[in-house]
């Protein structure tokens, strides 16, 4: 999740010739009107404040570079870009706001969509593995490899299903509430985005049911709690609102899936929705 250095940083609007990307324009260089209008969005972010910038860094040639300080709270506007990766990924963990916004606002990240399908895939192998040893057969016919196989294909569309109630939940509350909280337009693809990205925490589940041991139920629900906390601060940082909004905005995301959940299981499939899935195993 977390990415560093100038390598990862989205490009510059309109940057002027002899500029790297992350910067503005040079003293004395004339901007012409179109690239006028392309620096007025300001691409960035500072990650202390969230104060819009025009850039992260300035690059005075012959090697010197001058980090931008943000003009509302005269701190470096992104101090990330000279961390190493694994820093960075170490302060997502913790959930630090700072962290979250260097990676939303301020790096060209296209990882999500291949991120959620291999969460899906977690999910899926879990409750596919917990169904086999449920049902272990030391000598399967071909029919019962298939129907096997057909049943994983069954638990990676179920999670799917579930994982969209969720964001359906959590887009439909911030969709009825946004409007009265706040004046600017909410950027669903960048929550979109956000919300992929800091579910990571699912490919826990793996090394949990690999090493097995008699707390792994309680380790399966602490993963559960941190893709959920994860997903909180992503909501908090990238709509900056209120930690009340982003806890709602969870809890209605929950309650929808929870409703899907509970619908499945009323057409008697067996779904094993997250951490209540896990039972323990005599090997």
């Amino acid at each position: 999740m977390g990415t560093g250095g100038r390598g990862g940083l989205r490009p510059g609007n309109g940057p002027a010739e002899g500029e790297t990307a992350g910067k503005g324009s040079t003293e004395g260089v004339t901007a012409t009107p179109a690239a006028a209008a392309a620096a007025a969005s300001c691409p960035y972010r500072c990650i202390e404040c969230n104060q819009e910038a025009m850039e992260l860094y300035r690059d005075y040639k012959h090697g010197i570079l001058k980090i931008t300080i943000c003009k509302s709270c005269q701190k470096p506007v992104d101090k990330y870009i000279e961390y190493d990766p694994v820093i960075i990924l170490i302060n997502a963990i913790l959930c630090k706001a700072q962290a979250y916004r260097h990676i939303l606002f301020n790096t060209e990240i296209n990882l999500h969509g291949k991120l959620c399908m291999f969460c899906l895939l977690c999910e899926a192998y879990l409750r596919w593995w917990q169904l086999q040893d449920s049902t272990q057969d030391p000598d399967p016919d071909d029919f019962i490899r298939y129907a096997k196989e057909w049943d994983f294909y069954r638990h990676f569309a179920v999670a799917s299903l579930e994982q969209a109630a969720f964001f359906i939940g959590v887009f439909g509350f911030l969709w009825v509430e946004q409007p009265i909280t706040e004046k600017k337009k909410t950027n669903f693809v960048l929550l979109l985005k956000a919300l992929l990205l800091s579910s990571y925490g699912k490919l826990l589940l793996i090394p949990a049911v690999i090493w097995e041991h008699d707390y792994t139920p309680l380790c399966l629900r602490l993963i559960k709690m941190f893709v959920l906390t994860s997903n909180f601060q992503a909501i908090r940082v990238t709509l900056n609102t209120s930690r009340k909004l982003s806890f709602l905005a969870i809890l209605s995301g929950l309650l929808l899936e929870s409703t899907v959940v509970y619908f499945l299981q009323r057409m008697d499939w067996d779904v094993g929705s997250d951490c209540t899935i896990y039972v323990s195993q005599d090997f």
